[in-house]
C-alpha cells in the first residue's frame, strides 16, 4: 500500500495543484463565474506628439526687436537735510540753494513697426526727461514720447534709425492655457535676458493694477526691468507686453501679468493717431447689486449695477440718470458687472446716442445718452 501511495501520490497532488491554480486564473475553464475588473486603457498611439528640445528659433526671430530702456528723470534737492526742516523754512521761504540730481531707472520696450515705433509700459517712462534705446544689435539712441495711456499702462516711443528689426504679431485672442511663453527683456540691467514658462491664466481682471484690465498671466519669471518687454509664443510671435508681477519679495514668484497684444495694438494704434485714446464716457461712479441692495430693489436674481456718483454736466446727468439708480441694460446688454459695463462705454464712440434700462424707485425707465469723450486720467 505505500508503495502504491509513493508512486501514485505525486502525480496526485499535482493534478490537485494544477486545478487549483485553473480554478483560480481561468475560471471560465471549469464552468466558473470570472471577476469583473473595470479599467480603462490609454489608447494607442502611432507615435508620441513632442515638443521642441529648444526654442533658439523663436529667440532668435524675436529678440532683435526687443530694446533695453534707460531713463533719466532730473529733480532738485536741497543741498543739506536741514534746508528741508519746517522750522528753518519758515525763515527763509523757498529760497534756498538746491542741487540738480538726476535719477535712473531701467526697463524694456518691443519694436513694432520699422518706422520705428516703440511699446513700453507708462510706468517705465512717465516723467522721464530723456529716454535712451540700446538695440541688441549695439545701437544706441534717444527716444521721443509720442503719447502715453496711463490707464492700460502702455505707452508709445519714436526712434529714428534705418534697418529696425521689429517684431511679429501673434494672435493673443488665440492663445490657450497652458502655451508655452518666452519673456524677454533687461531683468536688473544685467542685460537682454529670455525666460521661459506657460501661460498660467487669460483675461485676468480686477487686479487693482490698471483701470482697463484684461492681462495674461505666467510662470514665465519676470523681474524689475522686464516691464515693456515681449511675451512672445513658442515661434517668436509677439502675444504681450509685460507690465507687472505678484511678488511679496520684489522678485519674481511665477505670478507675471502682460497686455495682451491686441489691446496693446488699439491704444498704440489711437496714440499715434489722435495723441491720446479716446474713449466714451458718461460720467458715472457705479457699484456692484449685493444681496442685500437687491432685495431693497425687490429684485431675485436679476443683474444690475448701482449708479453710485453722477458728475455734474456729465452724459449722465444730462440724460436724466441719478444717483441710486439701478442700471438693468445698456444698449440691450445686461448690465451684471460693472467693470464689463463700463469697457462697454469706454469702446462706444464719443457722439453716439446709447440706451440705458433702469429701475428707479422700483418703476422700469428708458433714458438715452450720448457718449462723452472721457477725460484724460493722471499719469501714474
Amino acid at each position: 500500500m505505500f508503495k502504491a501511495l509513493r508512486i501514485f501520490g505525486w502525480p496526485l497532488l499535482v493534478g490537485v495543484l494544477s486545478a487549483l491554480l485553473i480554478m483560480q486564473y481561468f475560471p471560465q475553464w471549469v464552468g466558473l463565474p470570472g471577476q469583473d475588473v473595470n479599467v480603462r486603457q490609454a489608447p494607442f498611439y502611432s507615435r508620441m506628439q513632442e515638443g521642441p528640445v529648444s526654442y533658439a528659433e523663436a529667440v532668435t526671430t524675436a529678440s532683435p526687436a526687443v530694446a533695453n530702456l534707460y531713463t533719466t528723470k532730473y529733480s532738485n534737492k536741497s543741498t543739506h537735510p536741514l534746508f528741508e526742516d519746517p522750522q528753518f523754512r519758515k525763515f527763509f521761504g523757498d529760497n534756498l540753494p538746491k542741487q540738480r540730481r538726476m535719477e535712473s531707472s531701467l526697463g524694456s520696450a518691443v519694436i513694432m513697426s520699422p518706422e520705428g515705433y516703440l511699446l513700453t509700459n507708462n510706468h517705465v517712462v512717465a516723467d522721464a526727461d530723456q529716454i535712451v534705446v540700446a538695440l541688441k544689435d549695439g545701437r544706441e539712441t534717444l527716444a521721443r514720447l509720442i503719447g502715453s495711456d496711463p490707464e492700460t499702462d502702455l505707452a508709445v516711443l519714436k526712434i529714428d534709425l534705418q534697418n529696425l528689426p521689429f517684431i511679429t504679431l501673434g494672435r493673443s485672442d488665440n492663445i490657450r492655457i497652458g502655451d508655452v511663453s518666452l519673456a524677454i527683456g533687461n531683468p536688473f540691467g544685467v542685460g537682454q535676458t529670455v525666460t521661459m514658462g506657460i501661460i498660467s491664466a487669460t483675461g485676468r481682471n480686477q487686479l487693482g493694477l490698471n483701470t482697463y484690465e484684461d492681462f495674461i498671466q505666467t510662470d514665465a519669471a519676470i523681474n524689475p526691468g522686464n516691464s515693456g518687454g515681449a511675451l512672445v509664443d513658442a515661434y517668436g510671435n509677439l502675444v504681450g507686453i509685460n507690465t507687472a508681477i505678484f511678488s511679496k519679495s520684489g522678485g519674481s514668484q511665477g505670478i507675471g501679468f502682460a497686455i495682451p497684444v491686441k489691446l496693446a495694438m488699439e491704444v498704440m494704434r489711437a496714440i499715434i493717431e489722435h495723441g491720446q485714446v479716446i474713449r466714451g464716457w458718461l460720467g458715472i461712479e457705479v457699484q456692484p447689486l449685493t444681496p442685500e441692495l437687491a432685495e431693497s430693489f425687490g429684485l431675485d436674481g436679476r443683474p444690475g449695477i448701482v449708479v453710485a456718483g453722477i458728475y455734474r454736466d456729465g452724459p449722465a446727468q444730462k440724460a436724466g440718470l441719478q444717483p441710486g439708480d439701478l442700471i438693468l441694460s445698456i444698449d440691450g446688454e445686461a448690465a451684471g458687472d460693472g467693470r464689463r459695463s463700463m469697457n462697454q462705454v469706454a469702446r462706444a464712440k464719443p457722439g453716439d446716442k446709447i440706451r440705458i434700462d433702469i429701475l428707479r424707485n422700483s418703476k422700469p425707465l428708458q433714458l438715452t445718452a450720448e457718449i462723452g469723450v472721457r477725460p484724460p486720467a493722471q499719469g501714474k
